[in-house]
C-alpha cells in the first residue's frame, strides 16, 4: 500500500471516528430538551405546575394530560419540566462544588511537596471509606435538610474522587518534557503551574463534570426521595418520586415519569461525556 493510500485510509477512520452517532445524537437532543425546560419553560410547556383541579385528580395520561395528574389534579408532565431547572440546577451546581474542592485538593497534593501529599491521600482514602451517599447523608444529618444543603452535600461526597482523579493527571504532566524543558529555561513553579500545567490537566475537567452532574442528580433525586432535600410539593424528581410513592399501585405515572427522567439525564450525561473523553483522546 502506498504512501498515498494509508493516509486516505487514517483520512477515512478519523472522518468515521468524528461522526456523531445516533446515541450520541438522541443523548444531544434530549440535553437540548433539558435546557429549554430549564431556561425557558414556557417553551416545552405552557400548563401551570401548581394548578389544582380536584375533578381530574389521577388522570390516565391522555392527550389532555400528557403525563396524568396526581391526587391534587396537578398535570405531572408541567410538573416534570418544572421540576427540570431545580434537578439540573443541583446537579450542575453540586458537580461544580465538587470539582472546585477536588481541584483545590489535587492542586496541593500534585505540588505541595510529600508531606501535603501524604496528608491529602491520607485525608481522601478516610473519605472514600463512607460511601458516596452515606457521607452526603453524614453532612445532611449536621447541616439540616434542604435542597440548598442537599447540593453542598453532594458537592462534597463527590470531591475525593475528582481529587484524585486531578492529582493523578498533575503528577504525569508534572514529569512530561515540556514541563521540564520550562523547569530549565529557568521558569518559577508558579508560572510553570499558571502556564504548562493546569491548562492541560483543567481540558480533561469538562470530561469529568459532564459525566458527573448525572451522578449528581441521582443522588440529589435520592436525597430529595428520602425526605432530605427539596420537600413536596415543590416539583423536584425526586420528591416527586416520594409523592407518589403512595400511589405506586393506582398511580403508576406519578413515579415512572419523574424516574425515567432522572434515568435519561443519567444516560445522557454519561453518553455525552464518553463520547467527549474518546474524541479528546483522538485529537
Amino acid at each position: 500500500m502506498s504512501e498515498l493510500e494509508v493516509r486516505t485510509v487514517t483520512a477515512t477512520a478519523a472522518r468515521r471516528r468524528r461522526r456523531i452517532g445516533i446515541g450520541e445524537l438522541l443523548a444531544l437532543l434530549f440535553v437540548l430538551f433539558l435546557l429549554a425546560a430549564t431556561l425557558v419553560p414556557g417553551l416545552v410547556s405552557t400548563a401551570d405546575p401548581n394548578a389544582i383541579d380536584a375533578r381530574a385528580a389521577f388522570s390516565t395520561p391522555s392527550t389532555s394530560h400528557w403525563f396524568g395528574t396526581d391526587e391534587s389534579g396537578r398535570d405531572v408532565y408541567s410538573r416534570v419540566v418544572a421540576g427540570t431547572g431545580t434537578s439540573l440546577l443541583i446537579g450542575v451546581s453540586a458537580t461544580a462544588i465538587g470539582l472546585s474542592l477536588g481541584l483545590v485538593l489535587g492542586v496541593i497534593a500534585g505540588f505541595g511537596g510529600r508531606v501535603l501529599d501524604f496528608t491529602v491521600n491520607r485525608v481522601v482514602e478516610v473519605l472514600f471509606a463512607f460511601p458516596g451517599l452515606l457521607l452526603a447523608l453524614l453532612v445532611i444529618v449536621i447541616a439540616g435538610p434542604g435542597p440548598v444543603t442537599a447540593t453542598i452535600a453532594v458537592g462534597l461526597s463527590t470531591a475525593p474522587g475528582y481529587a484524585r482523579i486531578i492529582r493523578g493527571q498533575l503528577v504525569g504532566i508534572r514529569s512530561s518534557a515540556w514541563v521540564e524543558s520550562a523547569r530549565v529555561l529557568g521558569h518559577s513553579p508558579t508560572r510553570i503551574l499558571r502556564r504548562h500545567i493546569l491548562p492541560n490537566a483543567l481540558a480533561p475537567l469538562f470530561v469529568l463534570a459532564t459525566l458527573g452532574v448525572g451522578q449528581a442528580v441521582v443522588w440529589a433525586a435520592a436525597l430529595s426521595y428520602l425526605g432530605l432535600g427539596a420537600q413536596p410539593p415543590a416539583a423536584e424528581w425526586g420528591a416527586m418520586l416520594s409523592a407518589g410513592r403512595t400511589y405506586i399501585g393506582s398511580a403508576w405515572w406519578l413515579t415512572v415519569f419523574p424516574g425515567l427522567m432522572i434515568v435519561l439525564t443519567t444516560i445522557a450525561s454519561t453518553v455525552l461525556g464518553r463520547s467527549l473523553a474518546t474524541r479528546s483522546r483522538e485529537a
